[in-house]
């Protein structure tokens, strides 16, 4: 499952699939707040939404987008804290959680790390053999995080568990 944290807008979606075999679209979609509404609210809501999720789509790993510094502090400081509870979520449930960087997810979904939204949009929609683009954006990104880490991250859990269990075996006598 990937997610695109957001205040106003937190992209969700999820994916089954693996590599080198075609890719299947499970759910898409976003939990909004309102701008007006009190950060704690606005923090809670995004919590409801994201448990929901984890409860009808039951998700093996969460894929999070990692934050990176922006020129606008307030809205770094709110994408953080929906991030945040993102991973507070998976967590609290054991799941495995994983960050990826917006540049990672664009080279992962369309072989530039400068990709603009619309070209992960038509990728995404692509990949996943949609009749349409998944709209908002927020919803095609989360969807690219998934898409990424299916990729890239479940190999790289499994390079890391492998490596784990072989420096366990080598320390023992």
């Amino acid at each position: 499952m990937g997610v695109d944290p957001g205040l106003t807008r937190c992209g969700l979606g999820a994916v089954e699939g693996r590599p080198g075999a075609p890719l299947t679209l499970v759910a898409v979609g976003v939990v909004r707040t309102g701008a007006d509404e009190e950060l704690g609210a606005r923090l809670v809501g995004i919590e409801a939404g994201i448990e929901q999720w984890l409860d009808d789509v039951r998700p093996d790993a969460v894929a999070v987008e990692r934050v990176f510094s922006q020129h606008n502090v307030r809205t770094v400081m709110g994408t953080a804290q929906a991030a945040g509870i993102a991973v507070l979520c998976a967590a609290r449930r054991g799941l495995p959680v994983a960050l990826h960087t917006p540049s990672e997810v664009k080279a992962a979904i369309t072989g530039s790390g400068t990709a603009d939204k619309k070209q992960i949009g038509a990728m995404v929609t692509r990949l996943l053999r949609l009749s349409e683009m998944p709209k908002p954006a927020d919803a095609a990104d989360a969807l690219a995080l998934a898409i990424c880490h299916v990729w890239r991250g479940g190999a790289q859990h499994r390079l890391a568990a492998a490596l784990a269990k072989a420096t366990r075996k080598d320390t023992r006598p």
